[in-house]
């Protein structure tokens, strides 16, 4: 009786978990260039008893990975100077080994080009600074100012996404060396989240009957083994 509570408090702990993911994907669906997470999970049998190796085909649950997913959101015009949307893989290199694909950057007081929470963006000859004047963006990444270049976006894309790690607001962090990427730098647009907020709502319905599920077998287990201890009593 205990394995089966156990086997069924696994399965709820996991629905947890899947829900926590998707509330957090529905939190962000309104966020620029948010990549949601996806949860996957793995069997494994229990042993029949303490002294053998032996299933007895009963199973439990785990968590077996926590991925991000990086497929594009859709890129949506804004007419802001700075606003950038990158179509393709690449991502906007920033200072200490971070990336982002939220492109609604900003002018700092001393002339920088950051993020819109003041992290350097960089380009081929180190952070991009803007002179006053106007800005142009080209599909390139090249940065001109009244027609003048000053300096050319760091667009780098990765063999594998899976060395990213999220820092939040659509920062990732990677000891991997990126390489230069060949994607499109599109000035006066943003690419939204990737979050298809109907499928994560029908998902967050699955998850929770399947939780509440858990927690009646969960509840069944312990009358019956409070039964079975009170029978046993009365002998």
């Amino acid at each position: 009786m205990d394995k089966a509570i156990y086997i069924a408090l696994s399965g709820a702990i996991l629905k947890h978990s899947q829900m926590e993911i998707i509330s957090q994907n529905l939190a962000n669906a309104a966020s620029v260039g948010y990549k949601k997470d996806k949860i996957s999970f793995k069997d494994y049998l229990l042993s029949g008893n303490s002294e053998s190796d032996l299933s007895d085909g009963r199973t439990m649950s785990q968590v077996s990975a926590i991925k991000t997913d990086f497929s594009e959101g859709n890129i949506i015009r804004t007419g802001n100077t700075l606003d950038i949307a990158i179509d393709g893989n690449g991502f906007i290199a920033l200072e200490g080994d971070r990336y982002t694909r939220r492109g609604d950057l900003k002018r700092s007081n001393d002339g920088y080009l950051t993020t819109f929470n003041g992290i350097k963006v960089l380009g081929s000859s180190g952070p991009i600074n803007l002179p006053p004047g106007n800005i142009q963006i080209t599909n390139t990444g090249d940065v001109l100012v009244n027609g003048v270049q000053t300096n050319t976006m760091k667009i780098v894309e990765f063999a594998s996404t899976d060395n990213l790690k999220k820092m939040g607001e659509g920062v990732f962090s990677t000891q991997d060396q990126g390489v230069k990427s060949n994607s499109l730098v599109k000035q006066t647009y943003l690419e939204a989240s990737n979050v298809d907020v109907i499928r994560e709502m029908v998902s967050m319905i699955d998850a929770l009957r399947e939780f509440e599920s858990y927690q009646k077998a969960i509840q069944a287990f312990d009358e019956a083994t409070d039964k079975v201890n009170n029978e046993l009593g009365r002998f």
